[in-house]
């Protein structure tokens, strides 16, 4: 293994294979396809091949060497190896000696005069010099006469430090193998010069792994990393293989679980810093310094190198950079006139091979030079030495700027620093105080966050109130052992003794009732909201109206929210341009009850994916779960049911155990409605008995919703009434219970199929009173029904349920309108209307069929047998699937999920969807459990 002794060698380890004990080639991840090309081409049918490696250092060229070579010994191959080492570069034929050193007892073959040549050259005899054509001829003529008897393999590596000598004579043999039993096969850095360049012999640049290999190296040998670290890392190693073994080792655990930042400018491994820093050592002290410039600062502007080499006073110019273009360090791209590094690995050496009064420097300049308030605020942070309240005011000012681009963690980051600047203890704890709230609020840092509320405390015990510091708890509380009640008196006391005034400018302040809201809801009770109204009230000017918004609209709707959706549209309408992930999942929340999820989608997907790529983990999870709720409203179920699958991981892989009901909840209410109680029940029980003992009675509420439509769906209506009532008393709506609005139509269906009709009438009457069909289509469509299941007139009912099912919007709604058709072709059955029954029924069994709502299917199908027609086509035909079709069945059905689907076959996960949800009604089928036995009948 080369040190920096060994003066920059830039071999490939092996190493990279040395995570897997038995040395497979199972070790090279993602390079199949690579050693398959190169056995390939070496066990062509003319042999006699040679092939040069060529690729960035790191990426892998010695290790797929070694796989080869193991390869072709294991076949019969007599492999000979040689790897050029700097220190012999200059010792003329040592490269030559390593090659055929093995075959020194075979050189009384030859004619003399080739013999003798060999032996001088090597050293294992005495004479005047060889001429190196003998020297070449001879090589060749061993060479062929050996692999008479057995095939030979030539692998030399570092072919550009092989010896001047050496290199002649196998760039001759490398050329002339043809028709022999010998086969060469060398590796090179891309862009280094040899003896083999241009000479005919074929190359092949090996290029990094791909996205799925690299994680799947990384995880290998990394497999606890966070998230965003490992996003990270993926960024800065390229695909570079052994950038994803070495950079992760030199973090530290902290920062492996995200604990603690990491670098701007990641630190090298030994191996790492053997293959690059000595690169950029090297160089003239002009090109270093700007090669440094243009690390600090980031951006590759030319303008900006320039401004700031001359501000500090370097004798520098542009020109200056030439030789790291021409050693492939860094080129300028033309398009942009920017200065790019080939790899992110070399800005890491750069920094390796600089010193901290250096960096400071670069960062002086930069600062002077700086355009941007934030970057000239980070420069200044990162030039200082010393407390400094100005430079830790403007990093502050810097770091609420980057949590309105949604860039917590840079936030967090900035934060910190500022803090570490900061002269007075008690500015120190306010800044750690925002960082740690952030960190939990946003980036999933919670354990991160509790490390820096203990050096708030350190730095000023009086600020153990603040309102950072108390939010900043209120997660560790909620996502520990602790209850709501406790939460929510903590937070209370933060905001009501606070020095804030209650300006509502403060935005610490107004994260901290943002949060208020979210426990008052949690606790699904009426009085935890009293503290907050009061809050509210006392704000000044006015409350900011998104905090007003979602105070009505997610507090009480029943009552408030219908006052609020003006204010509502207006911010929806803003929604295109906004960046801020904390305020479209606030929006989200304010959407949920006014049934305007749909609205948000869009923006939610935006948060969803950049979380995956490592972006703040709590809005991540927050824009998940409106995405799942949406999915369910809309018909989305498989949807709904992916990604709650991976909020449940990301909320255990990120300790935000709190929210993990959220996505039991998804699951259950999709797996209620389809009749798989093995998942739904389970589910529900576990959310109740999670959220009794913790005082979290929203969750509570979700778990009696799923309940309740389970309940309706196999008949037991009872049981029903019973789950509804326990959520919102008939004939009311209970006070900030907002989860009643979902179950208002149940209630009064569970009422009057179980003859409680002055009990239905109430509720009714109480939908009307709150006036809930002007609050959404979705409710208003579930109030029509409702009233037209109390209406004791047939003809009357037959009206509110048409009136119902014309309403606008009301389509993109496939369950809930299907479950107000099968009410309607109910209620005309009974009324001995048979012909215009089948019409709402057969709309409602088609679209519960597509759902997979088997229960409510049923129910359809034995509504329609009653009126004396047959459910639609339940009979299995294989001829009516697609082949496409057939594929994505058999796929489904042997338990993959869409998405690992949508992989295999790259469609998108969507598309299987649509595909799945044509394929279960030409199936007769109404779920993906029942795919097998649909499959096997397909085949009899």
């Amino acid at each position: 293994m080369p040190g920096p002794g060994d003066g920059g060698r830039e071999r490939d380890e092996v190493g990279y294979g040395d995570l897997f004990e038995d040395g497979s080639d199972d070790a090279l991840v993602g390079r199949a396809g690579e050693l398959d090309r190169i056995r390939a081409f070496l066990a062509s049918a003319d042999r006699g091949r040679a092939l040069l490696l060529s690729g960035q250092a790191g990426v892998g060229k010695t290790a797929l060497l070694g796989a080869v070579a193991k390869a072709a010994a294991a076949s019969g191959t007599r492999v000979l190896h040689a790897a050029g080492v700097e220190f012999e570069a200059d010792v003329s034929y040592s490269g030559l000696n390593q090659v055929l050193f093995p075959l020194a007892d075979t050189f009384g073959e030859l004619r003399d005069t080739h013999r003798d040549a060999l032996r001088v050259a090597l050293g294992f005899g005495g004479g005047p010099p060889p001429d190196r054509l003998v020297v070449s001829s001879a090589t060749l003529m061993l060479l062929r006469q050996v692999s008479a008897a057995e095939p030979y393999l030539l692998v030399v590596d570092d072919l550009p430090w092989i010896d001047r000598a050496s290199a002649a004579v196998l760039g001759f043999v490398a050329r002339r193998l043809a028709g022999s039993a010998v086969g060469f096969l060398g590796a090179m850095r891309s862009g280094s010069e040899s003896f083999f360049n241009g000479g005919g012999i074929p190359e092949y640049e090996v290029p990094p792994l791909d996205a799925t290999s690299s994680r799947a190296l990384l995880d290998a040998r990394f497999p606890h990393l966070a998230e965003r670290v490992r996003q990270r890392l993926l960024v800065e190693s390229e695909g570079n293989p052994l950038a994803l073994m070495e950079l992760p080792a030199v973090l530290t655990g902290q920062q492996r679980a995200a604990l603690e930042n990491l670098p701007a400018v990641l630190p090298l491994g030994g191996r790492l810093q053997a293959l690059f820093v000595s690169r950029v050592s090297r160089l003239p002290p002009a090109a270093r310094w700007l090669l440094l410039l243009a690390t600090t600062d980031g951006t590759g502007d030319l303008g900006v190198l320039r401004a700031a080499a001359r501000e500090a006073g370097h004798l520098t110019d542009l020109d200056d950079l030439a030789p790291a273009e021409r050693d492939r360090l860094v080129h300028v791209d033309e398009g942009t006139r920017r200065l790019v590094f080939r790899h992110p690995l070399i800005r890491s050496s750069v920094v390796a091979a600089s010193t901290s009064a250096e960096r400071r420097a670069a960062h002086r300049a930069l600062a002077r030079v700086a355009r941007h308030p934030e970057r000239r605020a980070w420069h200044l942070g990162e030039a200082s030495v010393e407390p400094d309240e100005e430079v830790a005011a403007l990093l502050e000012r810097a770091a609420h700027r980057i949590t309105a681009r949604g860039d917590a963690v840079g936030a967090v980051a900035a934060l910190i620093r500022a803090a570490d600047l900061s002269p007075l203890g008690a500015d120190r704890a306010r800044r750690l105080a925002e960082a740690a709230y952030i960190g939990a609020d946003a980036t999933g840092e919670l354990r991160g966050a509790s490390e820096l509320l203990d050096h708030a405390r350190r730095a000023d015990p009086d600020h153990v109130g603040s309102l950072h510091s108390a939010a900043a708890a209120v997660y560790l509380v909620i996502n520990g052992d602790g209850d709501i009640d406790t939460a929510h008196r903590l937070l209370v006391g933060a905001v009501e003794s606070g020095a804030h005034g209650y300006d509502a400018t403060d935005h610490a302040l107004v994260d901290a009732v943002h949060l208020l809201v979210l426990l008052c809801f949690f606790s699904g009770r009426a009085e935890p909201w009293e503290p907050l109204y009061a809050a509210m009230a006392r704000l000044r000017p006015e409350p900011p109206t998104l905090l007003s918004v979602v105070a009505k609209t997610f507090s009480d709707p029943a009552r408030s929210g219908i006052g609020a959706l003006a204010e509502l549209e207006s911010l929806l309408g803003g929604l295109p341009e906004e960046t801020d992930p904390g305020r479209i999942v606030r929006l989200g929340t304010a959407s949920l009850y006014a049934d305007r999820l749909g609205d948000v989608r869009e923006a939610s997907w935006k948060v969803v994916l950049q979380g995956r790529d490592g972006g703040p983990v709590r809005r991540h999870l927050g824009a998940l779960m409106h995405l799942c709720l949406d999915d369910y409203l809309t018909g989305r179920w498989d949807e709904c049911v992916e990604l709650a699958e991976e909020g449940i991981q990301l909320c255990e892989d990120s300790g935000y155990a709190f929210f993990t009901w959220y996505f039991w909840y998804c699951r259950a209410v999709v797996a209620g409605p389809r009749g798989d109680s093995g998942t739904a029940d389970p589910l529900t029980e576990r959310i109740v008995r999670w959220a009794t003992p913790r005082g979290v009675g929203a969750a509570l509420h979700y778990a009696r919703q799923v309940r309740t439509v389970v309940d309706l769906g196999r008949g037991d209506f009872e049981s029903a009434y019973r789950n509804a009532t326990a959520i919102s008393p008939a004939g009311t709506f209970a006070s900030h219970v907002p989860h009643a609005l979902w179950v208002a139509m149940d209630l009064v269906e569970a009422a009057v199929r179980t003859g409680r009709h002055p009990e239905a009438a109430a509720h009714v009457a109480a939908m009307r009173e709150a006036d809930l069909a002007a609050l959404s289509p979705r409710l208003a469509l579930l109030a029509g029904g409702a009233e037209a299941l109390c209406a004791a007139d047939h003809a009357e009912a037959a009206r509110l349920f048409e009136r119902a099912l014309a309403l606008p919007g009301v389509e993109r709604l496939p369950f809930d309108r299907a479950r107000v058709r099968l009410a309607y072709g109910e209620r005309l059955r009974r009324a001995r209307a048979t012909t215009e029954a089948r019409g709402p029924l057969s709309e409602a069994y088609e679209t519960f069929t597509l759902l997979g709502a088997r229960p409510w299917a049923e129910r359809a199908s034995k509504e329609l047998r009653a009126t004396g027609w047959a459910a639609p086509g339940t009979a299995v035909d294989g001829k009516a699937l697609t082949p496409q079709e057939r594929e994505i069945a058999h796929l489904a059905a042997s338990g993959l999920s869409n998405k690992q689907i949508a992989e295999r076959l790259y469609l998108s996960h969507r598309t299987v969807g649509a595909h799945l949800y044509q394929i279960f009604p030409k199936l007769g089928i109404g779920s993906r459990a029942a795919l097998r036995d649909a499959l096997a009948a397909l085949e009899e």
